[in-house]
């Protein structure tokens, strides 16, 4: 009996509110039949969408502006959770250093040198010696659900400022740029106008939106606008699901329900379930 093809599922970009390793439900997920979007070292169906995309008609384009600004107007992100009052900034040149889940895939397979949160924030100091550093850490690994967290006070002596439990967004609107490793914040800022420093290879690294200190694939040859590469990455690649109808709908449905709607939240149950999945996901590179 022949094999059929394989499939791989990861969550979309615009996901819940509240963290998936809490086990909120995602509203969005997206399947890929040639790869998956975290691993650059192989073709993706959401490469070959960002390629596509340089050719996008009229209405195509003038939705994706128009996802984009209600974003940006809503300030909705992957998770949807933090305090939207930040900690006290101080006046210079701000650069948002966010971390990440240390073994997550996109780092293991997209990063070559820096290749933990710690290694990000020293390289990111040593370039930018005169500027304010706003280090925010990762959601589940502030939830200690995660690998990845740097103590307080190792972190201190590169960050200016630790931005700890705050909205993302609430972050991105305050600095001038951001430095990361793969960050799903590096698109949550480029689609804010935000100048973007990779020092791995996300998604949407090596397309001439971003400022690349590593070498990216030779085969991200198209260069997308910044609308044409969200049309691919928030429309095209993801399937979303409305929870109140219990239907498939198109993302402008999710940003609206993630917006005004009242959605099922976590059963305290789940919380013990989420920290044996948070143990679990360390062991993932066995089976994936």
């Amino acid at each position: 009996m022949s094999e059929g093809p394989l499939i791989r599922i990861e969550d979309g970009f615009l996901r819940s509110k509240g963290l998936g390793a809490e086990l909120n439900a995602p509203l969005s997920l997206v399947s890929d039949d040639q790869g998956i979007y975290y691993d650059p070292t192989r073709e993706s169906r959401l490469e070959h969408l960002i390629t596509a995309s340089i050719n996008l008609p009229d209405h195509a384009v003038l939705r994706a502006e128009r996802l984009v600004t209600n974003l940006i107007r809503t300030g909705l992100s992957k998770y949807n959770i933090g305090n939207t009052q930040l900690p006290e900034l101080p006046s210079g040149h701000r650069i948002l250093v966010p971390g990440q889940v240390e073994d997550d895939a996109s780092i293991r397979k997209g990063c070559v040198e820096e290749c933990t949160n710690l290694a990000l924030l020293q390289r990111t100091r040593a370039e930018n010696p005169d500027a304010v550093i706003i280090y925010k850490p990762h959601p589940d690994v502030e939830a200690g659900l995660r690998k990845g967290k740097i103590p307080p006070d190792v972190a201190r002596n590169y960050a200016d400022v630790l931005a700890e439990n705050v909205d993302p967004i609430a972050v991105i609107e305050t600095v001038d740029e951001i430095w990361t490793l793969t960050s799903l914040l590096g698109f949550e800022a480029l689609i804010r106008g935000q100048s973007v420093t990779c020092l791995g290879v996300p998604f949407y690294a090596g397309w001439g939106l971003t400022r690349d200190l590593v070498q990216t694939p030779d085969r991200r040859q198209a260069k997308p606008t910044m609308t044409q590469l969200a049309h691919a990455t928030l429309i095209d690649y993801p399937r979303y699901y409305d929870p109140i109808a219990q239907l498939p709908c198109p993302p402008e449905v999710v940003v609206e329900r993630l917006q005004n709607s009242t959605l099922p939240r976590e059963r305290i149950g789940l919380r013990a379930l989420a920290k044996l999945q948070g143990i679990f996901a360390s062991y993932a590179h066995l089976w994936r």
